[in-house]
C-alpha cells in the first residue's frame, strides 16, 4: 500500500505488537485480535474458499490452497518443528466446521495424481447435464465444484447435494448471498442439481469413474488416520469418524451418530485379524481398528508420544521409494505409510525401508522379528499401513 504513510502502518505495527504501552494502544491490539479471527473465517474460509475450485480437498479451515502438496522431506522438517515447538497441539481432521470429511478430502485429493482422466470426465458430463442448465447458469464454478464433491461424497442423495451447493453459493457470494438471494439463480441451481442427480446418463458415468477411487481413497484415509495418531500432537477424533464418514459441511456433518453399531464393531474386532478387517471395509472395520490399536500404543506408551519424545523421518529406498512415508518416534515405534495410491498401482516392487536397530513387531497385525532393511511390501501385505514397536 505505497499510497498509505509507512510510518503510520509502521507506528500501526509496533501498537499490535505492544510494543507502546498505553491505555488506548492495549485496547486497539485487543480490539484488532477479537476482529482478525471473524474476518479470516468469513473472508477467506466462508468466501475465498468457496469460490477458488481448483482442488477442493485442499480448501479446508486452517489450511492454504495455495500450497498444493509438499515433499516428504519437508513434512518432515514440518514435524520436527512441531515436535520442538507445540508437542501437545491439538491435531485434527475433521471437526464441526470443516467443509468436508476428511474421507471426503482424502478420495477427492486422488484426483491430483489423474488430471488428464479427471479433465475428460468434467468435459463428458458438462456435455450431458447441458440440457439441465437454465441459459447460462449456474455458472461453470459451480458446476465444477458439484462434480467434485460427487466424486469425494457418492454416493450422495439430491437432498444432501443440495443442501450443500445451496450453502457454497450462499457463501461464495458470487451471484447470491444469504443477504441479498438472487431468486433465478438460486433456481437454476437447484434445478440443475436435482437434474444432474436424475440423470441415468450422467449417473452411470459418475459412478464408473468413482468406483476405482473407492478404495485407494480408503487406504489415504488410513494413512492419514495414522499419520494424526502418531505424528508430534494429539489427535482427536471427531463423532462418527471412526468409521468411513463421507459427510459435507454443516449441517451434514452433525447427522445422528450411529453409536451402537460402533460399539458392536469395536467388539468384533478385538478378534479380528487385519485381513478380516480389510475384508468388511465397506463397514469401516479397518478404520476402526487402525484407531483402536494406535491409541492403544499410545495408552500403554505416552512416553513415547509426548512433548519429551524425538521424531526421527526414516528413508525408504528402491523403485517406489517416493510413495513410503515413514518415521519414528522415540526410537521406539515406528509408522509406515503409502502415499500417491494411483500412481502406486499396488506394487511396491524391491522398496525397503531400514528400521532403526533392534527387533520390532507390527502392532496392527501381530507379525514380530522384524529388523535391519524390511520390504514394503511385506509390512503392508496385510493392511495398507503398518505401525511397529519394539520389542523389550
Amino acid at each position: 500500500r505505497d499510497d498509505l504513510d509507512p510510518e503510520l502502518l509502521r507506528f500501526l505495527g509496533e501498537i499490535l505488537l505492544l510494543r507502546r504501552p498505553g491505555s488506548a494502544e492495549t485496547e486497539l491490539a485487543l480490539r484488532f485480535q477479537q476482529t482478525s479471527g471473524p474476518v479470516m473465517a468469513k473472508g477467506v474460509e466462508d468466501t475465498a474458499f468457496y469460490n477458488y475450485n481448483r482442488l477442493v480437498a485442499l480448501n479446508e479451515v486452517g489450511g492454504d490452497p495455495g500450497t498444493f502438496g509438499r515433499s516428504v522431506n519437508e513434512w518432515h522438517r514440518v514435524n520436527e518443528e512441531a515436535q520442538a515447538k507445540w508437542p501437545r497441539a491439538m491435531l485434527a481432521t475433521s471437526t464441526h466446521d470443516t467443509k468436508r470429511s476428511e474421507d471426503v478430502r482424502a478420495r477427492i485429493s486422488l484426483l491430483s495424481e489423474i488430471p488428464d482422466e479427471w479433465s475428460a470426465a468434467v468435459a463428458r458430463w458438462s456435455a450431458i447435464n447441458e440440457r439441465h442448465r437454465t441459459g447460462d447458469l449456474p455458472d461453470r464454478n459451480a458446476e465444477y465444484l458439484l462434480y467434485q464433491t460427487l466424486v469425494g461424497a457418492w454416493p450422495l442423495d439430491a437432498g444432501r447435494a443440495l443442501q450443500f451447493v445451496e450453502k457454497a453459493s450462499k457463501e461464495a457470494k458470487a451471484y447470491t448471498s444469504w443477504i441479498n438471494p438472487a431468486p433465478e439463480y438460486d433456481a437454476a441451481l437447484r434445478d440443475f442439481v436435482t437434474g444432474a442427480l436424475g440423470d441415468r446418463v450422467f449417473l452411470a458415468d459418475l459412478e464408473d469413474f468413482v468406483a476405482p477411487l473407492i478404495e485407494p481413497g480408503r487406504i489415504n484415509s488410513l494413512a492419514q488416520l495414522l499419520l494424526k495418531l502418531t505424528v508430534p500432537g494429539v489427535p482427536d477424533v471427531y463423532q462418527g469418524t471412526e468409521l468411513w464418514d463421507l459427510s459435507l459441511v454443516d449441517p451434514d456433518n452433525r447427522r445422528p451418530v450411529d453409536y451402537a453399531r460402533r460399539a458392536t464393531l469395536l467388539d468384533e474386532i478385538a478378534a479380528m485379524s487385519p485381513s478380516a478387517a480389510w475384508a468388511r471395509a465397506d463397514e469401516g472395520a479397518p478404520k476402526l481398528l487402525v484407531l483402536t490399536k494406535a491409541l492403544g500404543v499410545r495408552a500403554r506408551r505416552p512416553e513415547w508420544f509426548d512433548q519429551r519424545a524425538t521424531y526421527r523421518g526414516l528413508d525408504a529406498a528402491g523403485a517406489k521409494a517416493e510413495h513410503v512415508v515413514a518415521y519414528a518416534r522415540a526410537e521406539s515405534v515406528v509408522a509406515v505409510v503409502p502415499r500417491l495410491m494411483l500412481r502406486l498401482g499396488g506394487e511396491w516392487a524391491d522398496t525397503t525401508i531400514d528400521l532403526p536397530p533392534g527387533q520390532w513387531r507390527d502392532e496392527l497385525s501381530a507379525t514380530g522379528a522384524l529388523s535391519g532393511a524390511v520390504r514394503v511390501a511385506d509390512l503392508l501385505v496385510e493392511l495398507p499401513v503398518a505401525l511397529l514397536s519394539r520389542d523389550a
